[in-house]
């Protein structure tokens, strides 16, 4: 590869997982190994004397633990931080989640080593995921301070019936940010597909639901759809919605590669409910969802798409912006917002900090 390869700062208390992780990474070209150090504390000295491009930070330490290092390093010398977390239940999967309230950029399953049947894939997913993260050279920490804008009116339709939304890499604090806006008696469903690694999807949603005012839960087939609840589409699983608020979860074939995929949803969507939904897509890797959008769009939903300032990645939302898909182009920290005063445009939005 041309360039210089990205250096990694490893961080795990364990000698064993340190040394799978190093080999890992040096088989990557683009990669190489900056340092590994065996605790929270000396990975804040590591990058106050030489910052890397990246960290890979796990959790569970002794001494200085990974959320108080990245605290850490993100008050002094930011630099983005992959947490890394071995997925054993869903309450230490929702743990894990807060990585992103300490600063985290990214949190992915640990590797297996051995003959574990998911090796390959999880240490294919670790390298895409550190060469993705080093490009966010700075590290934002979204403002919740209100913005002046000039008032949006509110789409033509009568009433709103569902909220889709689609998000892939950065996508959990995304959606965090977004639900943290709306009221706990915000009057429509709400369904997600997030693009996650297999296992994490329980913790994603006990965390959401600790960190928001709305009810959080995954989808089941056949179930109607209420107020306020918030839908997350299993693993492996396509989400849809039907008729009579009805969501149906599928087996059809993945969808540029994908199952779940964004453009199901919001097909869907755009069959059931017409003018009267709100379709929201955030940040990702690659194009899924910009043409479900397109669809939402075309049968006049209201279609909100996150800016490349604030995405992590701008592969999903800016294909919807190249095709024509959104009615409105905005920063992660007014989407909440826009939502609520969307969907009721005669209530006051949610006080922001």
């Amino acid at each position: 590869m041309s360039g210089p390869r990205i250096g990694v700062l490893v961080v795990d208390d364990s000698e064993a997982i340190r040394m799978l992780l190093v080999h890992l990474i040096e088989q990557d070209p683009a990669l190489r190994v900056a340092g590994a150090v065996g605790g929270g504390g000396q990975a804040v000295a590591f990058v106050q004397a030489d910052p890397p491009d990246v960290v890979l930070m796990d959790i569970q330490m002794d001494g200085m633990d990974g959320f108080e290092a990245t605290r850490r390093i993100m008050e002094s010398r930011p630099v983005p931080i992959v947490m890394c977390s071995a997925v054993t239940d869903v309450h230490a999967a929702a743990t894990a989640f807060h990585a992103y309230d300490a600063g985290a950029v990214a949190l992915v399953e640990k590797p297996a080593g051995g003959s574990h049947p998911d090796a390959v894939r999880l240490g294919r997913e670790l390298l895409q995921t550190l060469r993705l993260m080093s490009e966010v050279k700075v590290v934002r920490r979204w403002s919740r301070k209100p913005q002046v804008r000039a008032p949006q009116p509110p789409p033509p339709s009568s009433r709103i019936r569902f909220v889709g939304i689609g998000a892939s890499t950065g996508g959990p604090p995304a959606l965090q940010a977004i639900l943290q806006r709306l009221d706990k008696d915000f009057p429509v469903p709400i369904v997600v597909v997030q693009h996650i690694s297999a296992g994490f999807l329980p913790g994603l949603s006990e965390w959401l639901g600790q960190t928001t005012a709305v009810r959080v839960q995954i989808a089941a087939h056949g179930i109607e759809a209420r107020p306020g609840q918030v839908y997350l589409a299993p693993d492996d699983f396509h989400l849809t919605v039907g008729e009579h608020r009805r969501l149906r979860l599928e087996t059809t074939p993945p969808l540029h590669g994908l199952r779940p995929a964004v453009d199901l949803l919001f097909h869907s969507i755009a069959r059931h409910c017409g003018p009267n939904a709100v379709g929201i897509l955030l940040t990702g890797m690659g194009k899924d969802g910009a043409q479900g959008l397109l669809a939402m769009h075309g049968s006049g939903a209201t279609t909100l798409v996150q800016d490349k300032a604030t995405s992590v990645v701008y592969g999903m939302p800016g294909e919807a912006v190249a095709l024509g898909a959104a009615s409105q182009v905005l920063p992660l920290e007014r989407i909440g917002e826009a939502l609520q005063r969307i969907v009721q445009p005669h209530s006051h939005s949610k006080a922001l900090p």
